[in-house]
Parts: C-alpha cells; structure tokens; sequence
C-alpha cells in the first residue's frame, strides 16, 4: 500500500465568508493545478449564483500535484442549510482545515462544522485567516481558538488568503500532518458516492472516494443500496473538470460515470462494488440523510411546464441529497410539488436554480414546517403545508418541532439579540462566555419562529457580526391555528399560515396590509380578507382605479355627468360581480421574503 503514502485527501471547513474559496484558489495556484490565463477568483464556486451570492452553496473536489503528493481538496459550504454538504465532504477525507477570519474570530458554525470533523476523527489543522486587514484581531482570536481546540498557540497557522502569505507553509503542513489513506487495492471494490451530476451522454455521474480496490472502465458494476446494476463509461479525476483516466484505486478521490441514466437510482451514501463481487462486499453505513423541517410548495407559472419542473427537480436532487419532492395540486394554482428544504436560503437558491438553469418562472408558496396532528380517533398526522390543516373540530392535540438554537454574539450587541429573542417563543437555557468579549446564547424555540426573517432580522441588528446555528430536538405541544387569507371573497390557499393563535391578529393585521400594497389596483373594488376558524379577523379595501369619465364634458347640463358616473358605477359592480382577479407571481415572492 505504498502507493497511498502519498496521497492527501483534505477539506477546507469554516463559518460562511471566512475565505474557503480564496485559499483553494492560492492552492490551485501554488501547485498550478489551473494555468494562469485560466484562473478567476473563487474558481472552485462553478455556479453563477455562487459567484453573486459570494457563498458556496456547492462542495467541489479538485485533484492537486504537489511535490510528488498528490492532495484532493474539497471545498465546503458555510452556511447553516448546507452543514449536510459538509457531512458528506468529511466522510471522504482524512483531514481538515479549520478556517477562522481574524477579524471576526469563532462563529457558530465554525463550532458546529468542527463537531462534524471531530465525529469522523479527522486531523484538524486549525488556521487564522485574513492577517493582512487592518481590523485583524490575530492575539484575540488565537485565544478564541486555542480554548476552542484546547491546543498551545503555537500550532495554529495565520495566513492571508488574498495576497498567499503563509500559504506555501500550511500546504506543507497538510502534507506533514494529514495522514496518508489506509486502504487496500487489492480488496473487492468498495467505493463511497459522496455527491452526483447528471450527463445525458453518460448517465448519473457518481462523485466516489474509492475506499478499498480499484475500479477500470467498461466494467459492471453494482450499487449495494438500490440494487442495480451499470456499466462504466468513463472513470477519471477532478482537475477540476472532469480527467479521464483508466484506472481509480483505493485511497482516491474520482468520479465514475455509471451509464445509468436515471437520476433518483444513483444516492449519496451508497457503496458502489464490481458486479461479480457484490456477495463479498459489505455496504458502507452511509450517511444519515438530512431531515428536510422546512416545507414549501413549487408551482410553475406556465402549468404547460409542469413536465419540465418535475424533470429539473429531479436533477437537482442529484447533487443536492437534502431536497425532497412530491407532486401536489390545487385549484388556485394547478400541478407543482410540495418540496422540502434545510432552510429559506436553500429555497432560495434552488428556486434561482431552477429559473437560471432550467428557464422556469415558478410561483412559491408561503414555507411552513411540519407539524404533528394527533385527531379525535388518536391517529397521528403530518401535516407539510397549511393548505393540509383539518378542520378544527377533527383536532385533538397539535404539536410542532422545537430547535435547540446557539447564537454567538460580540457582548456590545448583546441587548439588541436579546430584544430579537424576546419577541418569539422560546426557553432560555444558559450564556457561554467564549473569548474576551463574545457570549454564546443557547435557547430552544420554536422551528416556525425561525423559518421567515429571523436569521436576516439577527443579522441586521448586529451589523453582520452575530452568526448562529441549531439542531433539531423534538415534537412539543402548541396552541396553533390556521391564518386563511381571502381575496375579493375567494380563498387564496398559497397565503395560508399557521400560526400561534395567541399571535393571529397581528400577523393577520399585517398580512392583509402587505397584500394591500403590493397587489396592482383593479377596476373594481377588491377586499383582502384574513380568517381564522371561519372569523374574520383583520381586513383591507384596494380602492379601484379610476377614470375620470366626465373629463370629456366642459360645462354642460349636470343630468349628464351623473349618468356617465351611474353607467361607470354599474358597470364596475358588474366588473366586480364576474371579474377574474389575477395575483402576480412577484407578489407570491414578496409575501415569501416576510
């Protein structure tokens, strides 16, 4: 197993916007992996959407040379919704770099994504980013790093990504400190899917990290979950499009391109082997799939694109495991799905996906997460969106998913999250004090008080600096009632919420003031409407346009103007009376933003 002394498979963890991408960029350089008139910044963020955003929402290997080592690198994610995307990443490593922003020293997902690493028993190179910034607080956070990893200061790198200081060092600390693969080539095939894209050529394209054994093309091979079989188009490396080459042996980083050609058989965490040889080899645990909490409901605007939306989300699901789908219909809106999700940032970025890559204009329904029904007969029901609420006379008890939350906040913005937290539902637990001038507030809330608003809201009052992150915990007991939302007399379901009834009126109150502003003015009257329990509780008029009918008229008998004002009366009750009133896609988007 010699061969493998010199491979280094490795990722770069950190909080969002700490410099994962940039130091890969350094690392692509130091080891010329992208020529020159090639390379762009963030080269590994492939997605245009992660370029805007400036975030990775997409983990991407890359195989790099290095002084006869070979390194695979995969870049990960930093925000919250996509921690799932980092999991995957560090089951196919042995090692990873801890990214910490001096200026802004431990966030709360850096905590959390160290958790992570630890799980997997990685080594852990912990390292100080953006030195060369004049805010950089290099003393501080080194202090906030070593009671983090209980380590003596002098194991901890400081670099500047931006200008490469230091960076040639840390790549010959990862060459040093990570530890070489220990697998056997000479075991039956056993290959790990981390992550897969779509080809129309090759079928799904399998992301692996080849745990034992080797793998050549044309071969057959066997997915141990599904139980099917493909024939291998192509094997090959990332460089970090796609090199192919003959063979992928134990210890490497590659991709297989399995020649099956339906998307939903090729899952993350199966164990790819040789077909031959699938009585000899035990499936890999896996990963443990991420529990979408976060429902919302996808629509397409044209309904003749409801093939193609089915399609694209299909695809989606390739490279992002944490996304579920089922189809749905409603009378108002026609054919989509209802879709989970990790989070609102995930909706938003596959509904831009799906607009930018698929060329689909949707209408998104409010989120809501799912909630737990227990009826008069004691059966128990999920309920996934408000649209699905039963009747209150069938309900008995309804109970919803409780978070526990971790908000690290520098101490001079304390009283601001503090008033934040006071306005939802929640249970205080204890205060940390992390550093010299951070604290780390643990609560568990409610998982609705944090689907809509409440992450920018945290982040708006401490001027970016704040970061948090939550688990999940358990079902709870809750006084919760359905929202309804009418328009000019019919049920607009895709409004629907449900909410604490103790709150109703004022988000009723609100919700009609909202629609009031954004929805265009008719030529009738148009009355907006919320409901609970079949009581109206708060409502808003939209005043019609109007068209001075009587401006034609100069002077002239009276009798005149007031049958022209008559005839427009009438002809606006009749207006009101038969007329279709259409409600915009933006304005879905707007009530979906809160």
């Amino acid at each position: 197993m010699n061969y493998m002394k010199n491979i280094r498979n490795f990722c770069i963890i950190s909080h969002i916007d700490h410099g994962k991408s940039t130091l890969a960029d350094r690392f692509l350089e130091l080891t010329r992996a992208i020529p020159k008139e090639k390379m762009q910044p963030q080269y590994l963020d492939m997605m245009p959407l992660e370029r805007e955003k400036g975030i990775t929402i997409k983990m991407q290997p890359v195989r790099m040379e290095h002084n006869e080592y070979i390194l695979n690198l995969i870049d990960t994610p930093g925000h919250v919704d996509f921690s799932y995307e980092v999991s995957r990443s560090l089951a196919a490593v042995e090692g990873a770099i801890l990214l910490v922003d001096a200026t802004k020293g431990i966030q709360a997902q850096t905590i959390a994504n160290l958790e992570l690493a630890r799980r997997q028993n990685l080594a852990i190179l912990p390292v100080i980013n953006k030195i060369d910034m004049p805010t950089a607080r290099i003393e501080e956070v080194k202090k906030e790093i070593t009671q983090l990893l209980k380590i003596k200061e002098d194991e901890i790198f400081s670099i500047s990504a931006k200008y490469g200081t230091n960076v040639e060092e840390l790549l010959e600390a990862v060459i040093q400190k990570i530890p070489s693969p220990s697998n056997d080539k000479n075991q039956p095939l056993k290959a790990l899917i981390f992550d897969s894209k779509y080809d129309p050529f090759k079928g799904v394209i399998a992301f692996v990290r080849v745990i034992d054994g080797e793998i050549k093309n044309n071969e057959k091979i066997y997915l141990m979950a599904v139980k099917i079989e493909g024939k291998v188009k192509e094997v090959g490396y990332f460089i970090p499009d796609f090199y192919p080459k003959e063979t992928l042996t134990a210890g490497e980083i590659g991709y297989i391109a399995t020649g099956i050609k339906e998307p939903g058989k090729v899952r993350v965490g199966d164990t790819i082997t040789i077909q031959s040889l699938k009585y000899k080899v035990t499936s890999f645990p896996g990963y443990i799939e991420p529990q979408s909490m976060v429902f919302a409901s996808l629509y397409p605007e044209n309904s003749d694109d409801y093939e193609l939306l089915k399609d694209s989300l299909s695809k989606l699901k390739l490279n992002d495991a944490s996304l579920v789908f089922e189809p749905e219909s409603r009378e108002t809106l026609g054919r989509g799905f209802r879709c989970g999700f990790l989070g609102n940032l995930h909706i938003e970025i596959v509904s831009e996906r799906l607009h930018r890559e698929f060329g689909l204009n949707l209408v998104i329904s409010t989120p809501s997460v799912i909630y737990k029904i227990i009826n008069q007969k004691n059966k128990e029901i999920f309920i996934y969106s408000a649209q699905d609420f039963p009747n209150p006379s069938e309900i008995k008890k309804i109970e919803e998913p409780w978070v526990k939350l971790k908000i690290l906040t520098p101490t001079v913005y304390l009283g601001r999250v503090l008033d934040v937290l006071k306005e939802i539902q929640g249970k205080y637990l204890k205060t940390q004090y992390f550093g010299e001038d951070k604290q780390l507030l643990i609560y568990e809330i409610p998982l609705r008080e944090m689907i809509i608003g409440f992450y920018d809201k945290i982040k708006g009052k401490t001027q970016g600096f704040a970061s948090m992150n939550y688990e999940i915990l358990e079902y709870r007991s809750a006084d919760l009632v359905k929202l309804e939302i009418l328009v000019a007399g019919k049920k607009e379901e895709a409004f629907s919420k449900v909410v604490l009834r103790e709150n109703a009126f004022e988000i009723g109150k609100n919700l009609v003031k909202k629609l009031k502003e954004i929805l265009p003015p008719q030529l009738f009257s148009v009355a907006i409407q919320a409901v609970i329990e079949g009581k109206i509780i708060a409502r808003e008029t939209i005043r019609p346009k109007r068209r001075d009918v009587i401006a034609p008229l100069y002077g002239g008998d009276y009798t005149r103007k007031r049958k022209l004002l008559e005839r427009q009366k009438k002809g606006k009750k009749e207006l009101k009376e038969k007329g279709e009133l259409h409600i915009p896609p933006r304005v879905f988007l707007e009530i979906l933003k809160g």
